[in-house]
């Protein structure tokens, strides 16, 4: 026994380490919630005092102390279905999560559809029931960009934000030198009549891939008016492939926005009896698993959407802990080919 009462509960308090430490309860409190103005040697009293004692902090008090809530959110401006159903998403979440917990932090997911669920998330964040907020598959009508530049929340966007983004950090894959790539593995088999199928026009990763394609093609003196857009989805890759091989019969080289919509895309060729790729080449975009189960397999740029997501939430972290640079960041990671079947 070491002589000190336990509290009405049974368990240790802190008047019992700060008693045990042999300082007041206020240095006790400063030491077990994060040490500071407290000397290395009273530091370590009271850090045996915990040890010998079993104590456990209260999560509810600790928050009073240190003003955090240990909790991150992860903000989706999606409908339901799409996020639980789209790979991207199940990747950036593992990437998130991978990091937040060598930190022992919460994730919370925002599911922040346009309308009332945006206006709701923006006071939840607002209120401060989170550390920090990392923002991904953002539209240009959604506002979430100069809503977080102007709250005063930690916040890192995943892509590169329509607006605000020299106010608010970011990290996204060089998606116009991607969709060059892309273009540029069909130029190389000989095709001259490519077309595209682009994502949707309110989001920037979509902008960014269609101006790499019009890059790859003006670079190589075609004509850009092959273009159906589609909303990353199989379907929607179906419905735009139907739509361009009917105003463009002779398309030799599709260029797809996303692996969902090349899968669909895939299917509509072979449904029409095109050989792919000795009829019409396909290349997609992103490497999440898609690619290799489509038939034929899907050569494709890898987006590292895990790796993307860990480095967001790494940056997001050091802003949490005061540690973050005065400027936003910017990370760009490069693209990478992956070779594969269909071109």
């Amino acid at each position: 026994m070491n002589g000190t009462r336990k509290g009405a509960t049974g368990t240790p308090t802190l008047d019992e380490v700060a008693k045990v430490a042999g300082v007041s309860r206020a240095t006790a409190s400063r030491a077990i919630n994060g040490g500071q103005r407290v000397s290395a040697s009273a530091q370590a009293s009271v850090d045996a005092a915990v040890r010998s004692l079993g104590y456990v902090p209260n999560p509810a008090a600790r928050s009073l102390v240190t003003r955090r809530t240990d909790s991150i959110a992860v903000v989706v401006p999606e409908p339901d279905d799409r996020v639980f159903s789209d790979p991207f998403f199940a990747g950036t979440l593992r990437g998130v999560t991978r990091v937040l917990g060598e930190r022992d932090i919460q994730l919370v997911l925002l599911l922040a559809r346009p309308g009332a669920s945006t206006a709701r998330t923006l006071r939840y964040l607002t209120n401060r029931h989170v550390d920090g907020a990392l923002v991904v598959s953002h539209h240009r009508d959604d506002g979430l960009a100069e809503h977080m530049s102007q709250l005063d929340l930690p916040c890192v966007f995943g892509g590169r934000p329509w607006a605000a983004s020299d106010t608010v950090a970011y990290v996204d894959v060089d998606n116009t030198a991607g969709e060059r790539l892309a273009t540029e593995v069909l130029l190389e088999r000989g095709c001259r009549r490519i077309g595209t199928i682009a994502g949707p026009a309110d989001m920037t990763a979509a902008e960014d891939r269609l101006a790499g394609w019009r890059q790859a093609m003006a670079a190589a003196g075609l004509v850009d008016d092959a273009v159906e857009r589609g909303d990353f989805t199989e379907s929607g890759g179906q419905r735009a492939a139907e739509a361009l091989l009917s105003a463009h019969p002779d398309l030799d080289g599709l260029v797809v926005a996303s692996d969902l919509m090349a899968s669909g895309a895939l299917k509509v060729l072979a449904a029409h009896g095109r050989r792919v790729p000795d009829d019409v080449a396909v290349v997609g975009y992103d490497d999440l698993g898609v690619a290799e189960r489509t038939t034929p397999p899907l050569t494709t740029v890898r987006q590292p959407v895990e790796e993307m997501a860990e480095r967001a939430t790494r940056l997001l972290l050091e802003q949490v802990d005061g540690n973050g640079s005065s400027r936003p960041m910017r990370v760009i990671i490069p693209p990478l080919l992956v070779r594969r079947d269909s071109a």
